[in-house]
């Protein structure tokens, strides 16, 4: 275990996060805010942190083991870190609540322990939506753009925290990769502001909820969510914007190379798509005589099934007062996703149709015993390794999300609350039913629950592996 390497790139990653924090503390210049000295003070102990870790190591190599500690370990030091500015202001006195909230920015969950969030200072409402943006695309893939590391370590870090089944490089190097998503990533993000400002929203607004939106992540600085600005431009604009970020941005890069035909025929964004037309159709029918009409039915069911799926979390509506078979709906796209390689979490829809072409290829196997059936995607042959992880993640899926709900139920919440609040967070969500239903937060829960949560969410946003591996004590023994 090279910890050298691990200690010098994460003391890279906390500075990168100390120049983050200005800007909050810029926009509390502009609005007059004494909050942003809480950013100024984080900013200048990250700098230390940095310092002290700065020395560069003799043996610069990291392999697999080292990178997902280094995602996990980042990950978590840097809601540590940036949770200090909601402490040190008095916004949120409590850490456990910080925490919770810092950890649902980075990993785009959404989910909110906040009763009144129109009361929190501006800068503070800043800093939450940027955590989702950063976030969105990873926070180590955001360091790997700005900061150099070698091209085999670039790589290791990034297979550790890029979403889904598999990660491909868009070019040889992975630095440059990094820098082709976040310009693409930036460029979506412009244009959404853009947009958002021809509606009814100012420039703080629209690049709060562009954040939001691009990190599919669904803070907001209303407590009413996207359902405050009552408008169906704004609906329209910010349903789009998620549907894109919810696709694979390698398939933008496709567009980019004027692959046009290679983008339509990606069978992931083909189902994606698929899944949320037949889910807004469904939900519109069965809602549609709580909206008295088609459109104001199409109108809400839209946003809230391509929010849901892209796991945004931003409401229009208060769907927990939806007929049973529309939240039913919902429960089951929480759990898809949006596609691998994007900003949204859940399974992705990749993995959802791995695990559907192998139950195939085992009926036919069991079938036609001497016929010989793979699994493909794309056109390619999946190789057993890659099947594998799918199973793997699988089981480890439910398993953690059967635990969570066991644990969190000492809190002597229903079922459905408990259900869905672990369900939410674990695939990174936001709002769940009953109690943490689109209208509520997680304000209720002990401090153990909250805990538990953010755990969820770190191990949802990481894919499970990196925190595993990160709390498994195999990991630090020496022989490994």
């Amino acid at each position: 275990m090279n910890y050298g390497m691990i200690r010098y790139i994460v003391g890279k990653m906390l500075l990168i996060e100390g120049f983050l924090l200005l800007f909050p503390a810029f926009v509390s210049f502009l609005y007059g805010e004494m909050e942003g000295i809480s950013f100024l003070l984080t900013a200048m102990l990250l700098l230390l942190v940095s310092f002290l870790s700065s020395r560069k190591p003799e043996n610069t190599a990291i392999y697999a083991k080292e990178g997902f500690l280094i995602v996990a370990l980042a990950w978590i030091l840097w809601s540590v870190f940036g949770a200090l500015p909601f402490l040190l202001s008095g916004c949120i006195p409590r850490f456990e609540d910080a925490f919770f909230e810092v950890v649902s920015g980075f990993t785009t969950t959404g989910s909110t322990i906040l009763r009144d969030i129109e009361g929190l200072p501006k800068c503070m409402n800043f800093w939450r939506c940027l955590t989702h943006w950063v976030g969105g695309m990873g926070v180590l893939v955001f360091v790997m753009a700005v900061i150099p590391l070698s091209n085999k370590n670039s790589m290791f870090l990034m297979r550790a925290e890029i979403p889904g089944p598999t990660c491909d490089k868009l070019v040889p190097k992975a630095r440059t990769t990094a820098r082709i998503l976040y310009t693409m990533y930036l460029g979506l993000s412009v244009a959404e502001v853009i947009f958002l400002l021809a509606g009814d929203m100012n420039l703080y607004q629209a690049v709060i909820h562009t954040f939001s939106t691009a990190g599919t992540g669904g803070f907001s600085d209303r407590n009413a969510s996207v359902a405050a600005f009552n408008s169906a431009y704004i609906d329209g604009v910010i349903t789009v914007f998620m549907l894109l970020f919810g696709i694979n941005f390698n398939l933008y890069f496709l567009l980019l190379m004027k692959n046009v035909k290679g983008f339509f025929k990606n069978e992931e964004l083909r189902n994606y798509l698929g899944i949320v037309a037949a889910a807004i159709a469904l939900i519109t029918i069965n809602i549609m005589n709580l909206y008295g009409g088609v459109l104001h039915a199409f109108r809400y069911a839209a946003f809230q099934v391509v929010s849901v799926i892209t796991t945004t979390g931003f409401v229009t509506a208060n769907f927990d007062l939806w007929p049973e078979f529309s939240k039913t709906i919902l429960l089951l796209l929480m759990v898809v996703g949006a596609c691998a390689g994007s900003t949204g979490g859940g399974m992705k829809v990749s993995r959802i149709m791995i695990l559907g072409r192998t139950i195939t290829k085992e009926m036919r196997q069991i079938l036609h015993p001497k016929s010989v059936n793979v699994v493909k995607l794309d056109g390619k042959r999946l190789t057993d390794e890659e099947t594998h992880g799918v199973y793997v993640y699988t089981i480890c899926y439910f398993v953690i999300l059967s635990v969570s709900v066991l644990l969190i139920s000492v809190d002597n919440f229903d079922f459905i609350t408990n259900f869905t609040a672990v369900l939410t967070t674990l695939n990174n969500v936001g709002p769940g039913l009953a109690k943490v239903g689109p209208v509520e937060n997680f304000s209720a829960f002990s401090c153990f629950s909250k805990i538990i949560l953010s755990l969820d969410m770190l191990i949802g946003r990481l894919e499970i592996l990196p925190i595993m591996m990160l709390l498994a004590p195999v990991t630090w023994r020496k022989k490994f």
